[in-house]
């Protein structure tokens, strides 16, 4: 799932972002904002998701929009979990946002994944009878994970998911409220695996990562591009039987939009391929350091040469 090469254009990246983003901030860190909202009249409205990396995601899609079209966009962001946002994009609240494939196709519309290749054909067939558009995906796959202290990993020698489900009864599970519930997540991995975990505590992203921290918990789910895998060196557990389907991230959008203006379909496209997932996770990194969602996405875009400034 994840890549684990460590290029050197990646560390100079994360050292200029640094470096800029103290700069711009004359050494004063922000907390996480819940969300930006811009006022008065927009061409069209962004929204995303309410967790870190769909937020940086929506600002970098709504600076490319702007910069690349001359567009006004309004920055309606941390509306919620995903049944939120697809609501919102059907009803017209939104006219687009970030999302991944293996939610669309197994979340919203309940069917069967397949490889990246096969879940993203999928996507695009279903979301078109919708009068939406799945766009380039942008490069990295944001799977579902479960990770543990590299000293659990050790004490009770796992390595794998099938590992894990020996042990479980013994263990408590901290998780998203969504991962509790969804077909693609818990549930579906419960059966799959066999997993009886003591207990499973629903909770805010950022509260399992602490508890885990302290040992207060002994498993939590993840995303392989959380930065706070990397914070706490959590062990990322192989999904040895294959359970998640591919999460490729990508701007989905409505179709309307896109008639009326064309010229954000190249804008968004501009996007595609340019962040790996290790890219991500060290800009999610730099938001739980303390950095703006906005001026990250920004600086990245820059540096990359996405954005002139």
């Amino acid at each position: 799932m994840k890549n684990t090469k460590k290029s050197a254009a990646s560390r100079i990246l994360t050292l200029l972002l640094l470096v800029s983003l103290t700069v711009s901030l004359n050494g004063c860190t922000n907390p996480q904002s819940p969300g930006v909202s811009s006022s008065g009249p927009a061409d069209l409205v962004i929204g995303s998701k309410n967790f870190t990396e769909n937020i940086i995601l929506a600002h970098m899609m709504a600076d490319l929009i702007e910069e690349r079209t001359g567009l006004s966009v309004k920055r309606t962001l941390n509306l919620g979990g995903s049944s939120v946002t697809w609501k919102a994009l059907q009803n017209n609240d939104i006219q687009l946002y970030p999302d991944y494939t293996g939610t669309i196709v197994a979340n919203y519309y309940l069917e069967e994944t397949g490889s990246a290749e096969e879940t993203l054909k999928r996507t695009r067939e279903l979301v078109a009878q919708d009068g939406l558009e799945f766009l380039e995906p942008i490069g990295f796959n944001n799977s579902y994970a479960l990770a543990v202290t590299q000293d659990t990993a050790a004490k009770y020698g796992l390595r794998t998911y099938s590992d894990l489900a020996k042990v479980s009864e013994n263990m408590e599970l901290g998780a998203e409220f969504e991962f509790t519930d969804r077909p693609d997540t818990y549930p579906g991995l419960k059966e799959l695996y066999h997993m009886n975990f003591k207990r499973v505590k629903g909770m805010d992203q950022g509260i399992k990562y602490r508890l885990i921290a302290q040992n207060d918990l002994d498993v939590a789910s993840a995303y392989t591009t959380d930065g706070q895998v990397k914070v706490n060196n959590l062990f990322v557990l192989e999904d040895d039987k294959g359970f998640f389907p591919p999460y490729d991230a990508g701007a989905i959008v409505r179709s309307d939009l896109l008639k009326k203006y064309p010229e954000v379909r190249e804008a968004l496209n501009a996007l595609g391929g340019q962040i790996n997932e290790e890219n991500m996770q060290e800009l999610n990194a730099l938001v739980d350091e303390g950095y703006r969602e906005d001026l990250v996405a920004r600086e990245y875009l820059v540096k990359t040469g996405l954005l002139n400034k």
